[in-house]
């Protein structure tokens, strides 16, 4: 009976990866249009981004070390994402207040998405836990930040028909920025 019970949970386990692997979407892939709440809580649409590049990343949780490191970089290059005509997005399962204190800690100039159910992270195919909490001390104020799923951190790079010419699903919190210019630049010859 302990063997069958291993077999089920192995097999179970088995088709859950499957399941999760086959909406993971590929380089060549053309993605669905998605919205979300940003870090004011006004609807943020991929169909209103008219630029040549749409780079959208997933990461785990607003505020932590890797997640500041890789939004600090990507802010500290987005002139340069500008000139090349790309647009930037950060994509969570922090809840919207969370991206607002965020954003102003760091003084982040891109858009922050609230994927607080996973639907956009599903979307793309990148795999979510469960959410979790932390506290952090914002302008000498204790406050509980709360995300409904915790997304891997995944990088992936549109071009303006919305096919993805560039998936990182190993990214580098803090190379990723000059990582995803360098695909840019050589999207763009």
């Amino acid at each position: 009976m302990k063997k069958l019970t291993s077999i089920i949970a192995l097999l179970t386990l088995t088709i859950s990866v499957m399941a999760q692997n086959a909406n993971e979407l590929k380089i060549g892939d053309k993605v669905s249009e998605f919205s979300g709440l940003d870090d004011n809580g006004n609807v943020w649409n991929s169909s209103n981004v008219k630029t040549d590049f749409l780079v959208v990343y997933f990461y785990p949780a607003a505020m932590t070390g890797g997640c500041t490191a890789q939004a600090c970089a990507y802010r500290d290059d987005k002139a340069t994402f500008d000139k090349m005509g790309a647009t930037i997005v950060g994509i969570s399962g922090d809840e919207v207040k969370n991206l607002k204190y965020f954003k102003e800690a760091d003084q982040l100039n891109f858009p922050l998405i609230s994927d607080s159910e996973g639907v956009i992270s599903k979307s793309f195919g990148v795999p979510t836990k469960e959410g979790g909490s932390i506290t952090r001390e914002i302008n000498g104020d204790n406050f509980l930040l709360v995300r409904g799923v915790t997304a891997s951190r995944w990088t992936f790079v549109l071009d303006k028909n919305r096919k993805i010419i560039y998936k990182n699903a190993e990214v580098n919190a803090a190379e990723d920025a000059k990582n995803v210019l360098e695909v840019i630049k050589k999207a763009k010859g």
